[in-house]
């Protein structure tokens, strides 16, 4: 797979056509909404010209589509937003412009980003890049996919439970969940305000380093931006790591416990001491985050209401085009999240539910940080399943939820987190590693994951 640094000093325009063709060329794994074509070869001009300059000059690259962007329709993979232009463009895009990056076009996604496998898209699921029986993952599936199937270098993605970790993982690529904070939410359409994150999806540990240095920093239209830390660097000596013994149960498929235990072992020949460690809160994790992000849920879509902008039905009261707007333009997961959201949200179930949920959250946070005062590195399996069949957990949306128990832990904890290929199953399906740092730990993350990158 491509690197960034195949398409540094070459034409823009010859990137920018290759890359859009190889787009079209792989239009049956659905990964795609839109192409920004026109808007994209124009900027490919400009930097040929010298017009546009930067580090990231004429590199191609898809945005999850739930960023905000010039030259075509943001979705959100939904149908209230269907035909919705943005005003803006998202933060993080406009760094990556800034840079000389060329966005050609807009990945499918779980609509508002809710779901664990591209199969609640209002236009249909994404296929697995190596298995198309199987899924892509979620919500980030569609930047996972175009990745692995090498249409652009890197692609955005957003993270709240675990959407850019879980397909990179299914995908065999690498996903970056960054600190909470560390990337402007500004431009991205909102799902849980206190987990929400921007990250990249690429093929190798450098790049992402390269591109979350440019997106990072701090932005006056964030608050909860972090002043710029992120600098890729190398790693720092031998690492004290943390096996999380609870996510290496037996019921963890087969296949994942083995990649997982061999990247151990290499993390153990590379000099790094890898050891045993109890994370006694992740059996709670799942529990708590499917209370507290349907909350921030079910406040975050109450702007979707046929007025201000999006689908607006016929309807002859403000109170039915209110319902039958939201109605006809959320997808059932939305639908099922919203009710989940406010039921915990409502008077007489806000202490029982929401505030223990947050309390309980907080002893998970305490027992992340009691960790990391022995340990440098936790280390996990992302999901305990390798990719899943098409329509597999359709039908049952607990059984798809458990798919995101390893991933909640970090995003409730607001830490850094990188998924990493680490071998495949039996059925050839790639198999990622997670890897969990302290705060503010991002870069020492990735040169981790870098170091180990091509080891036998």
């Amino acid at each position: 797979m491509s690197t960034i640094a195949d398409f540094i000093g070459v034409s823009a325009r010859e990137n920018v056509e290759k890359a859009i063709a190889k787009a079209r060329d792989n239009e049956s794994f659905n990964a795609i909404l839109s192409l920004t074509e026109a808007r994209a070869l124009q900027r490919a001009d400009q930097v040929d010209r010298g017009e546009i300059t930067g580090s990231l000059a004429g590199v191609p690259f898809i945005a999850k589509d739930n960023f905000l962007t010039y030259g075509g329709t943001t979705t959100a993979a939904s149908k209230i937003l269907e035909n919705f232009e943005a005003p803006l463009q998202a933060t993080a895009i406009e760094k990556l412009e800034a840079e000389g990056a060329i966005c050609i076009g807009k990945a499918n996604l779980d609509a508002f980003a809710h779901g664990g496998s591209t199969e609640n898209s209002a236009y249909g699921p994404t296929q697995n890049a190596v298995d198309q029986t199987r899924v892509a993952g979620g919500s980030s599936g569609g930047s996972a996919v175009v990745v692995a199937l090498d249409i652009v270098p890197f692609a955005l993605g957003t993270d709240t439970g675990g959407s850019i970790r879980q397909p990179a993982s299914f995908n065999g690529v690498v996903g970056i969940k960054p600190t909470y904070g560390t990337v402007s939410r500004y431009g991205v359409v909102a799902m849980a305000s206190s987990t929400d994150t921007i990250g990249v999806l690429t093929t190798n540990a450098h790049d992402a380093g390269l591109v979350m240095d440019i997106m990072g920093g701090r932005d006056t239209k964030d608050m909860t931006t972090l002043d710029d830390f992120f600098t890729p660097t190398t790693i720092e000596g031998s690492k004290k790591i943390g096996v999380i013994r609870e996510a290496m149960a037996d019921d963890v498929d087969a296949d994942v416990r083995a990649a997982t235990q061999s990247y151990i072992e290499k993390l153990r020949a590379a000099g790094h001491t890898v050891e045993e460690v109890s994370l006694s809160m992740l059996k709670y994790a799942l529990a708590i985050y499917y209370i507290v992000v349907p909350a921030e849920i079910s406040s975050n879509l109450g702007r979707y209401d046929g007025i201000r902008y999006g689908k607006r039905a016929e309807a002859s009261t403000l109170t039915e085009v209110y319902g039958e707007s939201r109605d006809q333009g959320f997808m059932t997961e939305n639908k099922r999240r919203i009710m989940i959201g406010s039921y915990v949200l409502s008077s007489g179930f806000f202490d029982a539910y929401y505030l223990k949920a947050q309390k309980a959250r907080t002893l998970l946070i305490n027992e992340f940080n009691a960790l990391f005062a022995n340990y440098d590195v936790l280390i996990a399996p992302v999901a305990p399943t390798p990719a899943f069949k098409l329509g597999a957990n359709a039908a049952d949306p607990i059984k798809m939820y458990l798919e995101d128990i390893m991933t909640v832990p970090a995003s409730l904890a607001g830490l850094p987190a990188i998924s990493v290929p680490a071998g495949v199953s039996q059925d050839g399906l790639p198999i990622g590693v997670q890897l969990i740092g302290k705060q503010r730990d991002d870069a020492q993350l990735l040169a981790l994951a870098e170091s180990m990158e091509g080891k036998a």
